[in-house]
């Protein structure tokens, strides 16, 4: 019996895929939870089984058989195929032809064609093939090139070669509605595809892509809306440009530059439909999943010639994932393009007598213009908006573009920071520290220089240069989980003086430590458990953060989820688990669970103490999570109380003025640090958890974790759900937070109490005044 996933002989994982295969979706979900985690194969006993119940599925309850179930246990299968599996193959085959829809999965379908052999493979390729075009005629020739000889599995019946080649295709890029994954994914999958030459057949259908499109520019080919390409070559060449940004190909950016531009307009001007809306929005997508800088900037290029507002706004709202994502790919994403700024970081352009300048600083990108002489202007020449407004729209549209790649650059820097990502010292010069534009982030960042082995030297590159004359040395970003207590007081005391706004919050970053109580639990935290978040908020926030996560909802299967982020270069895998409550107050509405980390193991994953991972993967996890709670607790709902008594109220009131976590402890530091700089200095004093504003008329405890208030004497809860007036001006913030702004906003409204002019917060104040 061949060892198999979690320790299950061969015949107990085919008797528990069975199960989940015939059961309901909640028997499935339980099994493949279990399964994903862990690398494993299967033996040839439970790919027969696996391929008996396909057939018996389909023919006896006239279901739709997931193919792909059966071939990806086949390409992992230890051993050789089981004899009786192509009659079992012909058999799918025929049911599929004669009852369903053959182009739902189509190389799943090819692939069990292959394994039937060469009669149902004709047929399967007839039906699927007519009217698919020449990329997909291609695509199968090449497959056809794989010939029957598949290592490990000679001598099987059915073309193995082609078996595997469509099984490959359908792992990488077939997903089916009503199924998905049953196992973890293979990851050498697109090497095996590689190995077969799949690379080069992508460079040639993209190719040919392009030169269709020119043809139709050209008037070669005639224009029909959408019509450019089949639906399946769009998803061929999809794939195709997935696989090269993937290896990121040095032939691929100027034919994704000509190809997109080739589909993104009509070629007649007064058209606005475009030659492939489809592909389009495919090359849109693949950006979501695999993003370089220069896709990005070929996607954006394409957008500004789309004439089709609706298209446009389509695009639109993939900006931000697709930015999301490049901060994952640190090792492209420094690629940033100088976008013809000068060292300094300015670009000027001429436009007549004036001058337009853009400068990038610590505010991102900045227009101004200068007119005779130099002279500075406070708004844009009327000359030049006269003469010159396509070079105005496309300056603007450049100071769009350019805070964007700052955005960008910050997200990948943060990002990189539980890999302790390291380069020499000549790679960070010319990338970051002397680029003209990344300079304007990277230079308020602290980092630190190996200057021995195992000693590492920290410089904040906007106070003074580094100590490096190798270009060798290794240079990674500072975290003040590897500094001491006197180290990271002194750099926030020099952020604060010298006014440094950072990109993001590094100096005064939250740390966490292990607890006893977590050595204790082992492979597990409840540091988090039982908190009520809004889930809505909470699921658009674990997109943000870059957390995958299923979808929780009053449906089978919908009661629990783990929400999954791989960080540290992928070599560690975090875990959040949370459950749906019943909604209240028209709130959707979810607890919190325990925090798990797994480390990587071959294909999947290995779940660890926490005491085994890196001090900083372990922070930076649950600082996320602190994070996730902080912003979408109820608790945080400054009206919740207000709604009368629930069956939550307990907790609201014991989360809003609870003890601190550690991200309210910094918020604490942040403002002993900042409030002696303010006019409201001598109102105001910090007292254990509150910040304590003393007005006119009461005084005020405002938690420093929630931002809630509490009114002395008589501990009444304020509630004030916005305070726009009264704010705290120009006041410098180290770093952007919207629950410091809040805070430092209320103490400003409260500190003048009896100015406020909003007669629901009076009431309140003047009731027990």
């Amino acid at each position: 019996m061949s060892g198999t996933a979690d320790g299950l002989g061969d015949e107990e994982l085919a008797a528990r895929l069975a199960e989940a295969y015939t059961g309901g979706l909640y028997q499935r979900t339980a099994l493949t939870n279990d399964l994903a985690a862990r690398p494993f194969t299967v033996g040839p006993r439970t790919c027969e089984r696996l391929y008996e119940i396909l057939v018996s599925h389909a023919e006896e309850d006239d279901r739709d058989p997931d193919l792909r179930f059966g071939l990806s246990a086949l390409l992992r299968c230890d051993g050789p195929w089981p004899d009786g599996t192509p009659g079992r193959a012909r058999r799918l085959v025929r049911y599929v032809l004669d009852r369903r829809d053959p182009t739902s999965a189509p190389y799943a379908l090819l692939g069990t064609a292959a394994l039937a052999g060469p009669d149902a493979y004709r047929e399967v390729v007839e039906r699927l093939t007519s009217g698919d075009g020449p990329i997909r005629a291609d695509e199968l020739a090449w497959l056809e090139e794989w010939g029957t000889g598949n290592a490990g599995n000679a001598g099987n019946a059915g073309n193995a070669g082609n078996v595997e080649g469509f099984a490959l295709l359908a792992e990488v890029g077939e997903k089916v509605w009503n199924y998905g994954d049953w196992f973890p994914p293979l990851q050498d999958a697109w090497k095996r595809l590689l190995g077969r030459g799949y690379l080069a057949f992508s460079r040639r259908a993209l190719e040919a892509a392009e030169a269709r499109v020119a043809a139709i520019q050209a008037g070669e080919i005639p224009f029909k809306a959408d019509k450019a390409f089949t639906s399946r070559e769009v998803a061929i060449l999809g794939r195709a440009a997935r696989l090269a940004l993937e290896r990121d190909e040095p032939w691929l950016p100027d034919l994704l530059v000509r190809l997109l531009r080739g589909v993104a307009v009509a070629p007649s001007a007064a058209v606005k439909n475009l030659p492939s809306q489809a592909l389009l929005f495919e090359l849109a997508r693949a950006a979501e999943e695999v993003p370089t800088p220069e896709l990005v900037t070929a996607l954006r290029e394409a957008r500004g010639i789309v004439r089709h507002a609706g298209v446009r706004k389509q695009l639109d709202r993939k900006w931000k994932k697709i930015d999301a994502a490049l901060a994952e790919r640190a090792d492209v994403a420094l690629r940033l393009p100088d976008l013809g700024f000068a060292p300094d970081g300015t670009r000027t352009t001429r436009l007549g007598e004036y001058e337009a300048v853009i400068t990038v600083g610590a505010a991102g990108a900045e227009l101004a213009w200068r007119g005779p002489g130099g002279r500075p202007l406070k708004s844009v020449p009327a000359a030049v908006r006269r003469d010159h407004g396509p070079a105005v729209k496309e300056l603007r549209e450049l100071v769009k573009r350019t805070g964007v790649h700052l955005t960008t650059l910050a997200r990948v820097l943060e990002g990189g920071l539980p890999g302790e990502v390291a380069m020499p010292y000549g790679e960070w010069r010319d990338r970051l520290g002397a680029h003209p534009v990344a300079a304007a982030v990277a230079r308020r960042l602290i980092w630190e220089a190996e200057t021995a082995p195992g000693e590492w030297r920290a410089w904040l590159p906007a106070e003074e240069e580094p100590v490096c004359e190798d270009e060798a040395v290794a240079v990674r970003l500072w975290h003040p989980i590897r500094a001491t207590v006197d180290e990271v007081r002194a750099w926030r005391d020099l952020i604060t003086e010298r006014r440094v706004r950072q990109p993001f919050k590094q100096a005064f970053r939250e740390i966490y430590l292990l607890t006893p109580a977590e050595v204790e639990t082992g492979v597990y935290s409840n540091r988090y458990a039982a908190h009520i978040l809004r889930y809505k908020q909470l699921f658009a926030l674990l997109r943000a953060r870059g957390w995958a996560s299923g979808m929780l909802g009053p449906w089978d299967g919908g009661q629990d989820a783990v929400a999954h982020r791989v960080l540290a270069s992928g070599e560690w895998r975090a875990a959040f688990h949370h459950e749906y409550v019943e909604p209240l107050y028209d709130f959707e509405l979810c607890t919190t669970d325990q925090v798990r980390l797994s480390r990587r193991a071959g294909d999947g994953w290995r779940g660890v103490p926490l005491s085994e991972a890196p001090a900083v993967v372990f922070s930076e996890v649950m600082r996320d999570v602190d994070l996730f709670v902080g912003v979408t607790s109820v608790a945080a709902d400054p009206e919740w109380a207000d709604r009368g008594e629930d069956r939550y109220a307990d907790y609201w009131h014991r989360a809003s003025f609870g003890d601190l976590t550690a991200s309210a402890e910094v918020r604490r530091d942040a403002l002993a640090r900042i409030l002696p700089r303010t006019k409201i200095a001598d109102r105001c004093s910090i007292e254990g958890r509150y910040l304590v504003v003393r007005g006119d008329l009461r005084t005020y405890k405002i938690h420093l974790g929630s931002a809630n208030i509490l009114m002395e004497p008589d501990g009444a809860y304020l509630c004030i759900v916005r305070s726009a007036s009264g704010g705290p001006g120009k006041v410098f913030l180290p770093f952007e937070e919207d629950r410091l702004a809040l805070i430092l906003s209320k103490a400003f409204l409260l500190a003048a109490d009896t100015a406020i002019e909003d007669p629901s917060t009076m009431g309140q104040i003047k009731r027990g005044a």
